[in-house]
């Protein structure tokens, strides 16, 4: 799948991204129709220690699918944004075989 990559306030080193484009492409084993997405990973200034912020966007046919998951790094934040995402396309997929 292919995913275009945003890092803002910061630059992402090519072992995180290669880790979110690794964890991203097993949403395909669930639905392969997905055209496309963007991930933006980004950094809160607040004092929290969780303020690693990862929001993925993917585009499948006639719909989009959007999560925005915070976590201590942005490697928990991706692995909470890929299951949140699995369930919404388990979801879509069950609405749409429904109809």
């Amino acid at each position: 799948m292919k995913l275009q990559m945003h890092s803002i306030r910061f630059d992402a080193d090519q072992k995180l991204i290669q880790f979110i484009q690794k964890k991203a492409d097993k949403l395909d084993t669930f639905f392969d129709r997905i055209i496309d997405g963007e991930v933006f990973m980004r950094l809160d200034k607040d004092d929290n220690m969780e303020n690693k912020i990862i929001e993925i966007k993917l585009n499948i046919p006639k719909n989009q699918l959007f999560v925005k998951e915070r976590a201590k790094s942005f490697e928990a934040a991706s692995d909470q944004a890929v299951e949140a995402l699995r369930r919404q396309i388990i979801k879509h997929k069950d609405k749409t075989v429904s109809y």
